[in-house]
């Protein structure tokens, strides 16, 4: 039997749709499954005790899919509790405990190393599992494991992960209580493929998901999305990291929703590039039931675009603005203000522009998070050698460590960039600004607040049954 958990406990709460996924293949291959998830219980030490005490699996998987909250000045950081976790089930039980998830996918050797777990699986989960499984039954030749990090010597090993193409995936999701996500959460999620071949500066998804674009047949995308209907679950969230990208299997996507009448039932939002996006690919969305957009925009000034290697322009951003506005569908833009030479000047030219192009919002995120194997470590480590230490932003003491929350916000917006953003927003009520490092009380903001974590006024606003993305929600909230 295969215990699998959630570990996610951040509110409001998400679901594991990455155990969902999982689940349904490892029942398909004939493995018992049974689900323990902290996320929706009060007391997790608790639930961990009453599950093992009813429970004794051959193998324990961990989804971990947040290391921190990725928001300065909070800097909120996950894996001490997940050690905590993790420590609760070895007194418990002797089955070995494998990790998982977009969290643990980044970093790996560093997440095992520190909370004492006996396996990871970087990359996708489903085939994985089933094979770490059947090794654990047999011959146990770990090295047959597609992404499988294990220790062996004193040292940890580690496999290739798995990278399928195309994906197919389970279509049921009836594993996870999705009802319960979706009356605590506000919505649900959906993947229409995996993967990111962007060279983007900041971005981990390329870690967690690969290199390449691995698409899902638009088909089995609409039955999955048909199955959540079924349970009751009409607001979805494309999980993709850009939607349009490409451009064809969006359209393939949206086409067979319209096959299907979904748009006449589900609402639902995504994360789109600015680019490719014209009139056909807006109206197709909207017609498939697409209600809101957030396109990553990083920037409005062309020299930043660049050192964020983006590959869109302003232009883009206004006709994607514009699109929206013609279509009906509400836009937001996600800005990604203090990184390498951003200047009071830089941002003053983002900012004036966002508004002239007068999206629904927009969120002047500050401070880079800083992970490994990305060119923004590269960055970093340079200046670094060269003893510029002053647009590092961290709350904890000694070495740089990245698996502790580690931001990076240009020295060129002065000593208190949060102030100058703030300054050139200028109250403007379209912006969600960024948190000033001398106001760290999230649960007394206001829907100004952008960091959704812990995010009381957007948790009484789904608890009186709000739904959507949670910008929409907060920006719901503003206008009324």
């Amino acid at each position: 039997m295969l215990t699998l958990i959630n570990a996610n406990r951040m509110v409001p709460v998400i679901g594991p749709i990455g155990l969902d996924y999982v689940a349904g293949s490892a029942r398909q291959a004939g493995i018992d499954v049974e689900l323990l998830d902290l996320a929706l219980v009060e007391e997790a030490a608790e639930a961990i005790k009453e599950h093992f005490s009813a429970h004794q699996p051959e193998l324990v998987g961990i989804s971990f899919r947040n290391v921190d909250d990725c928001f300065w000045p909070s800097a909120d950081w996950f894996v001490p509790e997940l050690k905590r976790t993790i420590e609760a089930v070895k007194s418990l039980t002797d089955a070995p405990v494998v990790l998982g998830g977009v969290g643990f996918s980044i970093f790996g050797g560093a997440i095992l190393e520190y909370t004492g777990a006996d396996f990871g699986i970087r990359g996708d989960g489903e085939a994985a599992v089933i094979s770490l499984i059947h090794q654990l039954r047999g011959a146990r030749e770990f090295t047959e494991v597609p992404g499988l990090l294990w220790r062996q010597g004193g040292e940890i090993r580690s496999n290739a992960p798995a990278w399928p193409s195309p994906i197919s995936l389970p279509t049921a999701r009836d594993f996870v209580d999705n009802p319960a996500y979706f009356n605590r959460g506000g919505q649900c999620g959906l993947e229409t493929k995996r993967g990111c071949n962007r060279r983007c500066i900041y971005c981990a998804d390329p870690l967690a998901k690969g290199t390449t674009l691995r698409l899902r047949d638009p088909r089995e995308v609409a039955e999955e999305a048909e199955s959540l209907l079924a349970q009751g679950i009409d607001v979805l969230h494309l999980c993709d990291s850009e939607f349009n990208i490409p451009r064809g299997h969006a359209m393939a996507v949206c086409e067979e929703f319209n096959r299907r009448s979904l748009g006449d039932h589900l609402r639902w939002y995504a994360y789109l590039s600015p680019a490719p996006f014209d009139e056909k690919l807006a109206a197709a969305m909207a017609r498939a039931g697409c209600v809101g957009i957030d396109f990553t925009g990083d920037s409005a000034c062309p020299s930043m675009l660049r050192a964020y290697r983006q590959q869109h322009t302003k232009y883009d951003l206004a006709c994607a603005v514009a699109l929206c506005r013609s279509n009906g569908t509400a836009v937001m833009i996600d800005l990604l203000l203090g990184g390498p030479g951003e200047t009071v000047q830089t941002a003053k030219e983002t900012i004036e522009f966002i508004k002239k192009i007068n999206p629904d919002c927009a969120g002047a995120a500050l401070g880079v998070r800083i992970y490994p194997n990305t060119a923004m470590e590269e960055i970093v480590a340079r200046q670094l050698s060269e003893g510029e230490y002053a647009g590092l932003r961290r709350k904890y003491d000694g070495a740089i460590d990245l698996l502790k929350p580690t931001f990076y916000i240009s020295p060129g917006l002065g000593e208190n960039p949060a102030q100058v953003v703030r300054d050139l927003i200028g109250g403007d009520q379209r912006f969600f600004e960024p948190a000033l490092e001398t106001d760290l009380e999230r649960s007394d903001a206001g829907p100004d607040n952008y960091n959704y974590n812990q995010n009381l006024p957007l948790i009484e606003a789904i608890g009186k049954g709000a739904r959507g993305a949670y910008w929409d929600i907060l920006r719901r909230l503003r206008n009324a």
